[in-house]
């Protein structure tokens, strides 16, 4: 019995130390996004990419395509300033965790990624898409750019919260796994993504 009591409170301790944490983490990134408009030009690019692949007429759907150009800009400029922000913070603070358990980060780095570097990487990918840099069909630009802007989202739902959160609401909100949207991100997202995460 006194076993069951012992794993009770620790598990409940746990789940305290936990949340304070997410807190924490969750009020830094809303800090950093307070100024921007990255999910506002988020749902507008989607709306614009759902519109441009429910039109059938070939004229229709590529002024529907070209419709979100400037928002496109614009989350690219606004998500290279939320990396710039995010890499002045000191180490410990940018810290998220692959184990949702707290003091992770002191007993072993390795359970731990560089938000900075993940938001580098995530604001560098959105700005190829955007700019094209691989000249890529209106299509598969689309797709390509609503996998960078889903995978971003779910680093920062990771950063705040778990991985495992942030994979079901990346599933719930756009029905979208894990894995499809690192497979719809470009080859170098991918590989940079990983060596962070990973590493």
């Amino acid at each position: 019995m006194d076993i069951l009591l012992f794993l009770f409170l620790l598990a409940l301790a746990i789940h305290h130390f936990n949340r304070q944490g997410q807190r924490k983490r969750t009020a830094l990134l809303a800090q950093h996004l307070q100024p921007l408009q990255i999910e506002q030009h988020m749902q507008r690019i989607t709306e614009s990419v759902m519109r441009a692949l429910a039109e059938t007429d070939p004229e229709r759907q590529a002024q529907a395509w070209s419709a979100s150009a400037g928002t496109e800009q614009r989350l690219a400029q606004d998500f290279r300033r939320l990396a710039e922000a995010f890499a002045q913070l000191p180490a410990p603070q940018a810290r998220a965790f692959k184990l949702a358990l707290p003091w992770i980060d002191q007993l072993s780095p390795k359970a731990t990624f560089d938000m900075r570097r993940a938001l580098a990487v995530h604001a560098e990918g959105i700005e190829a898409v955007v700019n094209n840099a691989d000249a890529l069909s209106p299509k598969d630009r689309a797709f390509r750019l609503m996998g960078e802007m889903f995978l971003m989202q779910h680093t920062c739902h990771w950063f705040c919260r778990s991985r495992s959160i942030a994979s079901a609401r990346m599933l719930a909100q756009h029905q979208t796994s894990y894995d499809k949207a690192l497979q719809a991100v470009s080859p170098q997202t991918r590989q940079a993504y990983l060596a962070v995460v990973q590493g």
